[in-house]
């Protein structure tokens, strides 16, 4: 599984990261006011159909944090 994060902040990002069921990235995104990255998760292990927790998470320099929450469902 893969996809792109976009976060933007006027007072700048200080971290971002994603997580799948209990596997977590981080990233430091250098006080930006728009961080952009990448990221990719192997999905072994799980059965067809089966919904898997996605969390992501950026906190700017003032320590104010966001959260989103989803879920991917697996197919064969």
């Amino acid at each position: 599984m893969a996809g792109e994060i976009r976060v933007e902040d006027r007072d700048g990002i200080d971290s971002v990261w994603i997580t799948l069921d209990t596997f977590e990235k981080g990233d430091n995104a250098g006080f930006d006011q728009v961080f952009v990255s990448r990221y990719r998760f192997v999905t072994q292990g799980f059965s067809p159909s089966q919904q898997i927790p996605m969390i992501f998470r950026a906190r700017d320099i003032s320590g104010f944090e966001v959260q989103r929450d989803t879920y991917i469902v697996v197919i064969p």
